[in-house]
């Protein structure tokens, strides 16, 4: 249930959110001597940072479930544009630990894959870091300006800090309800796409001897992910900002209310398999996907990777939009709740800056991407990488799918990982899934929770707008 490796998991304890509330005063005030002096080469369409043309990055990169070797693939081709340039690329699992050092002492590596549990928290360092607008208005290894080949929306909400694009995430996500197309086209079923059309299923579900849903206790938040993208998508734009500055109001707001109660109306029915609450995620998760208890499961796209070794032969695992209450929301039909993860950030005091920015070009690629989507059976930020049969990955064709018909109208938030709420709010979760807690006191539940964060003034509050 790592957070960051298999996208950045909105729904679960980021390290972001961990790390942003560990005090790191030393790490903020960026201390230390001045910046090591780097050579420059001269700024041109072809090298737009300046970068040197001899000469090493120092690329540090989190050692998770995406490896490192991705980065080694786009450090090959910057190095056949720039054959004088070395990408010396550092595997790690405590970036914080490693790394807060460097940045306190003034040498901070020239990139950073700023990933895991022991990531540092973005709140303490963003000052020292380089505002990446100027690799997207770069032009791309094929000669197209970055901005137009990847998903602009989705990195900005994902990597913005107060107004500043500190991080470029290259890992994209969407999250869905998940299925089995094949279990679907076996009981002619159609993947509903509101609350009440849910609720209809599952009454087809239990006539065929199976539940609609089902959870796991550490993924109990899930649902609330799926809640709150329901009623973002339902109400628009105000209820997601609501959210994000922790009004005192956020989860009374209607589209909160209507969403919570579509989902009470599915436990109160007998639609949620009940046990989930001690029961291990995975487990639950594989009887969904292999023993087939249950037909729709909420997650990010992780979830094919994450189960391949359980999962049911031919299941046909596929993704369709989360819910709405109505057929008519307020935002476009096909918005797309989905992130970018995998932070990757620029230190302004890095021996190679200009290199660090130049890793990232060379990342964002086609070449490179479509490396990462083939070995990994993940999507990047980067546009049309995936071909029409997804590598066989059935879960990889649906997910470009919806990325395309969503268009500019993707949406995400940052609120539960930044103030690293989700413990506080699994509780909540688990006892409303469970039917041990109605709607109404779960949304209190949950208020009580933000308004807790709000109220703390040693906090450093997110501004959203």
């Amino acid at each position: 249930m790592e957070n960051t490796s298999f996208g950045r998991r909105t729904l679960l304890t980021g390290s972001l959110a961990a790390a942003a509330l560990v005090p790191l005063a030393s790490c903020a005030t960026g201390g230390g001597s001045s910046s090591p002096s780097a050579s420059t080469g001269t700024m041109s369409a072809d090298n737009p940072f300046g970068m040197a043309a001899t000469g090493t990055i120092d690329a540090v990169i989190f050692n998770g479930g995406y490896k490192t070797d991705y980065v080694d693939f786009a450090g090959a081709q910057l190095t056949k544009k720039f054959p004088g340039v070395t990408v010396k690329v550092s595997p790690s699992t405590q970036i914080a630990q490693e790394l807060q050092p460097r940045f306190v002492g003034g040498n901070p590596p020239d990139i950073v894959d700023n990933s895991g549990a022991g990531a540092i928290g973005m709140s303490t360092i963003v000052d020292q870091l380089e505002d990446l607008t100027t690799v997207l208005a770069a032009n791309s290894y094929e000669g197209k300006k970055i901005s137009d080949t990847v998903y602009a929306t989705a990195i900005k909400s994902a990597g913005t800090y107060n107004g500043k694009l500190a991080a470029v995430n290259y890992a994209m996500t969407i999250y869905a309800f998940w299925y089995s197309a094949s279990l679907f086209k076996a009981n002619n079923w159609t993947p509903p796409k509101t609350w009440a059309e849910a609720l209809d299923l599952g009454a087809k579900a239990k006539a065929a001897g199976k539940y609609l849903m089902l959870f796991g206790k550490e993924a109990a938040s899930y649902y609330l992910t799926t809640l709150i993208a329901s009623a973002i998508m339902e109400g628009g734009n105000d209820v997601r900002l609501s959210l994000e500055n922790l009004k005192p109001d956020c989860y009374s707001q209607q589209a909160v209310v209507d969403s919570f109660n579509g989902l009470e109306a599915i436990i109160k029915a007998g639609y949620m398999k009940p046990g989930g609450s001690g029961t291990q995620f995975t487990a639950a998760q594989a009887q969904w996907s292999n023993a087939q208890d249950a037909l729709l499961y909420p997650s990010g796209g992780w979830i094919e990777n994450e189960m391949k070794s359980q999962t049911k032969a031919d299941f046909q695992m596929t993704g369709c939009n989360e819910l709405t209450v109505t057929s008519s929301p307020k935002m476009p039909a096909g918005s797309l709740h989905a992130t970018a993860g995998e932070p990757f950030v620029v230190p302004t005091k890095g021996a190679n800056m200009p290199g660090g920015k130049e890793v990232l070009r060379a990342m964002l690629s086609n070449a490179a991407a479509t490396n990462f989507a083939k070995t990994r059976l993940a999507l990047t930020v980067v546009k049309d990488t995936v071909p029409a049969d997804g590598f066989g990955s059935t879960a990889l064709v649906s997910q470009s799918k919806l990325l395309a018909a969503a268009g500019n109208n993707t949406f995400s938030w940052q609120f539960i990982d930044y103030y690293g709420i989700n413990t506080a709010n699994l509780v909540v979760m688990n006892s409303f899934l469970e039917g041990q807690m109605s709607a109404d006191d779960a949304r209190k539940g949950l208020q009580a929770i933000v308004d807790k964060v709000a109220n703390d003034s040693s906090v450093k509050k997110l501004q959203v707008s």
